[in-house]
C-alpha cells in the first residue's frame, strides 16, 4: 500500500512536470526570458528524475537471489542521489550559467504576459504534486514534527519529490516577482541566479538525507520499541543483551536480536520461544522481512 502511494506522487509529479517543461520551453524561446528558461531546464531536470526514481523502484521489487542475499532494495537509495546530482549539474549549473550570461547582456523579455500564463499553470501543477507528495508525508510522520518526519523518513521517492516541488514553487515565485512584476531586465538574470541558489540547497536536503540511506540507518525507534515490548512479553525467561536493525530498502528492515535465557529452560523452551517472538515480531511489524535471534545462556539442560 505505501509503495503504491509512494509511485502514485511520482507518476503525479512525472506528468505535472513534462507539460511543464515543455510549455516553458515554448514561453523561453518566444519571449526569450532567461528566468524561462532556467525555470524550463528545471522542470526538464525534474522529469527525468522522476523517470530515475520509477526505474529505481522497479530495481528494488527484485527478489533477493545469491548475489543479493537481502534483494534490491538499497538500489532506490542509490538513484534517488543520482537523481540530487542531475539536480546540481544540470538544474543548478545551467541556472546559474543563464543568470550569468543575462547580467552581462541584458535584455528586455518580450510578450511577457505569455509568461504570465505558463508560470500560472505551472504553479497550479506543481502546487497539486506538492500536496500529493505534503499528504503522503502526512501519513507516515505520526506525531513527529514535519522536517523531523523527513529526516526519518526511510522512502526517498517521498521527499525527493517534496523537495523538488517544493524548489519549483519557490523557483516561480522568483521567476514571477523579479522577473515579471519589475520591469528591470537586469533582473531577469538575478532571478535565475536565485533559481540555481534554491535548487543548491535542494540539493545539499537531498544528498545528506540520501547518504544516510545508503550507509545504513536504523528503523525508526517505534520499530525498536516494538520489538523490545515483544520481547519483555516472555514472561521474563530472556533478557535482551543486543538490538541491530538496518533498512535495506523503504519497507524492508533487517533485525538481528542476541537473548540471554534463563538457565532453567531446555533447548526445546528456548526453540519453542525463539519461534514464538519471530512470529509476533513478523506480524506486527510487516516491514521486518528477516529476523536472526541469537540465543545465549551459561549453561544448556538437556531437553
Amino acid at each position: 500500500m505505501a509503495a503504491s502511494a509512494s509511485r502514485k506522487v511520482v507518476y503525479a509529479s512525472l506528468a505535472g512536470n513534462f507539460l511543464i517543461a515543455i510549455t516553458k520551453f515554448a514561453a523561453a524561446m518566444y519571449t526569450g526570458s532567461s528566468a524561462m528558461l532556467s525555470e524550463a531546464i528545471h522542470s526538464f531536470v525534474d522529469t527525468g528524475n522522476q523517470t530515475l526514481l520509477l526505474y529505481g523502484m522497479k530495481r528494488a521489487d527484485r527478489p533477493a537471489d545469491k548475489f543479493h542475499p537481502f534483494g534490491y532494495g538499497m538500489e532506490l537509495y542509490f538513484w534517488a542521489f543520482v537523481v540530487a546530482i542531475l539536480i546540481f549539474g544540470l538544474g543548478t549549473g545551467v541556472s546559474i550559467y543563464e543568470g550569468i550570461d543575462k547580467l552581462q547582456k541584458p535584455h528586455p523579455v518580450t510578450s511577457p504576459y505569455i509568461n504570465y500564463a505558463v508560470l500560472g499553470l505551472a504553479v497550479v501543477f506543481e502546487s497539486a504534486a506538492w500536496w500529493l507528495a505534503f499528504q503522503g508525508l502526512r501519513k507516515v510522520r505520526g506525531k513527529r514534527g514535519y522536517f523531523e518526519a523527513v529526516h526519518l523518513s526511510k522512502d526517498p521517492t517521498l521527499f525527493t519529490v517534496l523537495f523538488e516541488d517544493t524548489a519549483a514553487l519557490l523557483g516561480l515565485a522568483v521567476a514571477l516577482v523579479l522577473s515579471q512584476l519589475l520591469d528591470m531586465p537586469a533582473l531577469d538574470g538575478v532571478a535565475s541566479l536565485l533559481i540555481g541558489a534554491i535548487l543548491a540547497i535542494t540539493v545539499a536536503f537531498l544528498a545528506y538525507e540520501c547518504k544516510g540511506l545508503l550507509t545504513g540507518e536504523s528503523a525508526s525507534r517505534t520499530v525498536i520499541e516494538e520489538v523490545e515490548r515483544i520481547i519483555s512479553d516472555n514472561n521474563g525467561t530472556c533478557r535482551l543483551n543486543e538490538l541491530l536493525t538496518m533498512h535495506f530498502g523503504p519497507h524492508e528492515i533487517l533485525l538481528n536480536v542476541s537473548l540471554d535465557f534463563e538457565d532453567r529452560l531446555t533447548s526445546a523452551e528456548v526453540e519453542v520461544a525463539v519461534s514464538s517472538m519471530e512470529h509476533k515480531i513478523k506480524t506486527r511489524l510487516p516491514d521486518i522481512k528477516r529476523v536472526f535471534i541469537e540465543a545465549q545462556r551459561s549453561g544448556v539442560v538437556s531437553a
